[in-house]
């Protein structure tokens, strides 16, 4: 397909095609003369999942960059390239108590959790759980197990529903899963929060 073809099917201006294959996002396509190119569908896949961090995802085309260098990594198992890509969309260094720290380790050693010790979402749960105790809430034992389970129930479902038939195609499912399912699992937590509160606490007023 021509590049106008490509800006058809995946709702991307010409103008910001050309830009991502400038800048070494979106790869070059066929040449067919001197200043004209074919593209496929690898390159539709490519500038969705470009779309999809950037717009409901909100990453810049930096970590972008970094995102879509990990999806197109091929020398590495897969398991370390899911972890580098799990990586790439987190911030950099998220400040964190020891107490903390120590805390989400016990966690997952109580799991069993097979994770990396320099993995940075350690940080980022530990921190999470800082902020809370900053505002006067401690997140106690038995919810933050209850978290856990439910986190693990979740993550063997994203698991199972990645596509085993191709490397690159298992990558970008699980980045996409990851920068935007969040959003998803909010909502859903709030639907069930809802229905939990109005089974304890009693309300009238709710849809059946």
């Amino acid at each position: 397909m021509w590049i106008a073809e490509l800006s058809s099917r995946t709702e991307v201006p010409v103008a910001t095609i050309k830009y991502y294959l400038r800048e070494g996002l979106l790869p070059a396509g066929q040449a067919v003369g001197a200043t004209r190119a074919r593209y496929d569908e690898s390159h539709v896949r490519r500038l969705r999942l470009i779309r999809a961090l950037v717009g409901a995802g909100g990453l810049s085309l930096a970590r972008v960059r970094g995102v879509l260098a990990e999806v197109d990594e091929e020398s590495s198992e897969l398991h370390e390239v899911l972890g580098a890509a799990h990586g790439a969309l987190i911030p950099d260094a998220v400040p964190a108590s020891p107490e903390s720290l120590q805390r989400v380790d016990q966690l997952v050693a109580n799991h069993g959790w097979r994770v990396h010790s320099g993995s940075p979402d350690r940080a980022l749960l530990a921190g999470a759980l800082d902020a809370l105790e900053k505002l006067g809430y401690h997140l106690d034992d038995e919810l933050l197990e209850s978290y856990a389970a439910a986190a693990k129930q979740v993550a063997d479902a994203d698991v199972a529903h990645l596509p085993a038939d191709d490397r690159a195609r298992t990558v970008e499912a699980a980045v996409v899963v990851t920068a935007l399912g969040g959003p998803v699992l909010l909502a859903l937590r709030r639907l069930a929060q809802q229905d939990a509160s109005a089974r304890r606490y009693g309300s009238a007023h709710f849809d059946k």
